[in-house]
C-alpha cells in the first residue's frame, strides 16, 4: 500500500509500516491539493490528524482511496458515515490519547485553581508584591467535586486521577449506572465505585470544576450554554479538551465576566485554528492550542495502533 500520512505520524508508527513492505509519505500537502496529490501519486490511504478534513468532496475525487485513518478519537474532520457507503474502511485510535488528554486536564485544572497561566503572563512586568496579593486566593482540588461529562476511555482515565489526588467525581452520560473505576497505586491496584448519572441538570449545581469529554454534536449545539450557566454553582472552574462548540463561547466570556465561572482552561475552540482573540486575552482562562493528545508517548501509541490497524487491513485485501 502507498499512504499519505498528511498530519505526521511517530518514528515508530512509519517503521512498522515500512518494516510491513508499505511506502509512507509524511509530506505536508495543503487542504486544497488534497485530493489531487492522492490521485496523482497513487495514494490507497491517507492518515489525518485535527489538521486535515477528509470530506465528501476529497472522497468523490479520490476513486483509488481505499483507507482514512485518523490519529486519535474524535472523526468529525472525516465524513465518515459517506465514506463507508462509497466502501471506504475508515479507522481511528481511541485508546492511544486517553491518558494524555487526562494528564492535560488534571494540569488545567491545577493551573487556574492557582491562577498560573495568569501568573506568568504577568510577574516579568508587573509589581511583584501586588501579584502575590492578587494571586494569593487559589483553591485546592481535594475534597473538590469534579463532574466528567462524558465518560469514555478519556472520561474514565481523567476520573482515576482526580480520585487519586482526593476529588470527588461524578460522571455525566445517557445511560445512569454505577462504573468501577480502578486505581493503580505503588504496585496495587484499587477499585473505586463513580456514579454515573443521565441528567446533567441534576447535578450540574454541585459541582466545583467540571471537565466535558464529548464529541461535537450532530446537531452543533452546546453541551453548555447559557442555561446549563444559570445552573451552575458560582465560582465553578471549567476545562474544554473535547470539540470547540460543545461550550458556547460568548455564553462563556459572560459567565466568567459575572463571576459564575471562576476561570476555564481551553484546548479547542469553535474557530481553530484562530479562535475568538476574547478568549486568548481574558487573564481567568488557560489557553492551549489543542495539545490534547500530544505528548511523546501518545503519538507512539497512536502511531502504532495505526501501523498494525494499517498492516491488518493490507493483509485482508491480499486475502
Amino acid at each position: 500500500m502507498k499512504i499519505l500520512a498528511n498530519d505526521g505520524i511517530s518514528d515508530l508508527g512509519k517503521s512498522l509500516i515500512e518494516a510491513a513492505g508499505h511506502e509512507i509519505s509524511t509530506a505536508k500537502v495543503a487542504q486544497e491539493e488534497l485530493a489531487k496529490t492522492i490521485n496523482e501519486e497513487g495514494f490507497d490511504a491517507v492518515l489525518v490528524r485535527s489538521a486535515t478534513t477528509v470530506r465528501k468532496e476529497v472522497i468523490d475525487a479520490c476513486p483509488g482511496l481505499k483507507l482514512i485513518g485518523r490519529g486519535g478519537v474524535g472523526m468529525d474532520n472525516i465524513d465518515v458515515s459517506y465514506a463507508r457507503e462509497k466502501g471506504l474502511t475508515v479507522i481511528n485510535t481511541p485508546a492511544s490519547s486517553s491518558q494524555s488528554v487526562a494528564e492535560l486536564v488534571m494540569g488545567q485544572m491545577l493551573s487556574i485553581s492557582r491562577f498560573l497561566n495568569d501568573s506568568f503572563k504577568n510577574i516579568e512586568n508587573g509589581d511583584f508584591s501586588a501579584l502575590k496579593k492578587n494571586f494569593a486566593k487559589g483553591v485546592e482540588l481535594r475534597g473538590k467535586t469534579l463532574g466528567i461529562i462524558g465518560f469514555g476511555r478519556i472520561g474514565q482515565s481523567l476520573a482515576a486521577y482526580a480520585l487519586g489526588v482526593g476529588m470527588k467525581v461524578v460522571a455525566i452520560e445517557r445511560k445512569a449506572r454505577i462504573q468501577p473505576i480502578t486505581l493503580k497505586i505503588a504496585g496495587q491496584s484499587i477499585e473505586v465505585p463513580v456514579k454515573v448519572v443521565a441528567n446533567l441538570a441534576d447535578v450540574i449545581g454541585q459541582l466545583d470544576y467540571i471537565s466535558i469529554h464529548v464529541p461535537k454534536q450532530p446537531d452543533g449545539a452546546a453541551v453548555i450554554g447559557a442555561a446549563e450557566f444559570k445552573l451552575m454553582k458560582k465560582g465553578v472552574r471549567l476545562v474544554n479538551t473535547a470539540r470547540g462548540g460543545v461550550i458556547e463561547e460568548t455564553a462563556l466570556l459572560e459567565a466568567l465576566d459575572n463571576g459564575t465561572v471562576a476561570a476555564a482552561a481551553l484546548d479547542v475552540y469553535e474557530n481553530e485554528p484562530t479562535p475568538i482573540k476574547a478568549l486568548l486575552a481574558h487573564p481567568r482562562i488557560a489557553c492551549t492550542p489543542h495539545i490534547g493528545a500530544a505528548t511523546l508517548e501518545a503519538q507512539d501509541r497512536i502511531g502504532e495502533e495505526l501501523a498494525e490497524l494499517i498492516i491488518a487491513f493490507a493483509k485482508e485485501q491480499k486475502a
